[in-house]
């Protein structure tokens, strides 16, 4: 891990593994998270000829915040990253959280970035409201009440996280799915065991390290304007979204793959949110190199 300084002088987490001279992956961790290690992943990247990048969002870890960020923000951080490390061109991938981040680097650094991947990641709330759409229908309840928190601002949201953030400062990869609770069913349970758990649990546990405040940032951008709209992502993205996914309802899979300009659908039935990465990652990376050609 090392630390790259942003242009207002805020510090960011970074990890970097592979070859310098090879194309490189930059990849958008979920919330909570940071930029952990974990070694399947990488591995597969640098198999695949990637330089693999990643940085702790804003807030998390050993990140400074960035009071009041919005989603569009990551592009800046992005971009400030990938010059430190002497990257180029690059394609990005997101889970979760990090979806909308990647989404972020496609649509404001396209002369840069060749393409971007979500996994499981969210759609830009005000462009469903504005379809008429219920943005929360299909998440568990869990999630729903956590976005209602972010609605209602970021006092109401800090009260919500607390509880889980005390119970993460405990947690091993055994009590993962146990934490988690009804945000995860079977698809999501089955990937849920050794080394993988063990990684978010780690994640985790950085990303509150030192406190909540990247988390509620994360949550509270989400549901604000996000600073670009999906027209604006003229970059190729894939969608790849599970039919049993309990954090992120499917329906955000499948307005992404109707609203983006360039887009390659993977709404997959029989999986829910971990586990689409887990068992499809050297399809995505193979979509993902696909990018660069």
């Amino acid at each position: 891990m090392s630390t790259v300084q942003a242009s207002d002088s805020r510090r960011l987490d970074v990890f970097a593994e592979g070859p310098e001279h090879a194309p490189a992956l930059l990849f958008h961790h979920g919330t909570p998270g940071a930029a952990e290690y974990y070694a399947p992943l990488v591995a597969a990247a640098k198999a695949a000829g990637f330089r693999w990048i990643s940085y702790t969002r804003p807030g998390n870890g050993g990140s400074d915040r960035s009071p009041g960020r919005t989603v569009a923000d990551a592009a800046v951080d992005s971009a400030t990253v990938l010059d430190a490390l002497g990257a180029g061109e690059f394609v990005t991938a997101g889970l979760s959280g990090g979806g909308p981040h990647a989404l972020a680097c496609a649509a404001l650094l396209p002369s840069r970035c060749a393409g971007a991947v979500t996994v499981g990641g969210l759609a830009p709330r005000t462009e469903f409201v504005t379809a008429g759409l219920d943005w929360t229908d299909g998440m568990d309840q869990t999630n729903v009440a956590q976005f209602d928190a972010a609605g209602a601002g970021e006092n109401s949201l800090r009260e919500f996280i607390k509880p889980f953030a005390d119970q993460i400062a405990t947690l091993d990869g055994a009590g993962v799915a146990g934490m988690l609770g009804s945000l995860v069913d079977a698809p999501d349970r089955a990937v849920l065991t050794g080394g993988y758990a063990d990684y978010i649990a780690a994640s985790f546990k950085e990303a509150t390290r030192v406190g909540i405040d990247g988390w509620v940032d994360d949550f509270l951008a989400f549901v604000r304007p996000w600073g670009f709209a999906l027209a604006d992502v003229q970059r190729p993205v894939a969608v790849w979204h599970g039919s049993e996914d309990r954090m992120v309802a499917p329906r955000h899979g499948a307005f992404l793959a109707e609203h983006l300009p360039d887009v390659r659908p993977h709404l997959l039935p029989g999986e829910g949110h971990l586990s689409l990465g887990v068992g499809s990652f050297a399809e995505i990376l193979a979509e993902t190199k696909a990018f660069l050609d």
